[in-house]
């Protein structure tokens, strides 16, 4: 059985309804030409309907960028993973480390939101990875070793199975900086061996994509490293052309 292979688009905070029209009609034009792969672009709550409408049949997945981990209630202006269910939504972004970092969303919350993602038979990207500071200081490993390690606390390591693990380098995010492959590989190949430790077969098969500054110029590179099955892609989501190039290279 081979791993999933995966790119996924962050809109993050931009977009409108007639520039959301072009790029939706565009990938569901294109993606079923590029071969095997799975495409999804994860957008903002108020443009989830237009996703479904514009998606639905396409072979591209929709997804939320963010959801409580409350599964209903006095919660103002929080969503809940049914109501992402009730979209068709197949794919969830939790613990994004914008979302660590200015909303202070801590391993254990990352974990209660995996966890109710996976509730509701949707799939949590799962987002992890240290800051330039625990980089020059030779802590990557601890830190997303802990990271990862809550999350398996909380849902178990088969629930590994049905989720998707994104490493993403704080300082590459929205930088323009980018690990090197090699760089990249190394952190995903612990964080595979940490699976390993725990249960080899599920190590084996779960999805581990690249999100830090990926581009169509250095896709190919990063995504032909050995335990990199794909990206999680930011800015470079939004442009149609860029976005098809980086689907291309992920295509093995």
């Amino acid at each position: 059985m081979m791993r999933q292979r995966l790119v996924a688009g962050n809109w993050k905070m931009f977009g409108n309804s007639a520039r959301n029209q072009l790029l939706l009609e565009g990938l569901a034009s294109q993606v079923a030409t590029i071969g095997k792969l799975s495409c999804a672009v994860c957008v903002p709550f108020p443009y989830l309907y237009q996703a479904r409408s514009v998606l639905a049949g396409s072979g591209v997945g929709w997804g939320a960028q963010n959801v409580s981990q409350q599964p209903k209630g006095a919660f103002t202006g929080e969503v809940s993973v049914s109501m992402l269910a009730d979209f068709g939504c197949r794919y969830v972004i939790v613990g994004h480390s914008e979302r660590r970092k200015l909303f202070h969303e801590d391993d254990q919350l990352v974990a209660a939101k995996a966890k109710a993602v996976l509730e509701q038979k949707m799939t949590p990207i799962v987002c992890i990875g240290e800051s330039l500071d625990e980089r020059e200081r030779g802590v990557t490993e601890g830190v997303v070793s802990r990271q990862l390690g809550c999350v398996i606390k909380e849902i178990g390591i088969d629930g590994l199975l049905r989720s998707v693990v994104a490493y993403e380098p704080v300082w590459a995010i929205g930088t323009g900086k980018t690990a090197t492959p090699e760089q990249a590989q190394r952190v995903h190949a612990y964080l595979r061996k940490l699976m390993s430790e725990q249960d080899a077969g599920v190590a084996r098969h779960v999805t581990m994509l690249y999100g830090g500054s990926v581009k169509a110029a250095n896709a190919a590179a990063l995504f032909a490293m050995e335990d990199i099955d794909g990206g999680l892609i930011g800015g470079a989501s939004l442009d149609l052309n860029e976005f098809m190039s980086i689907c291309k290279a992920a295509v093995r």
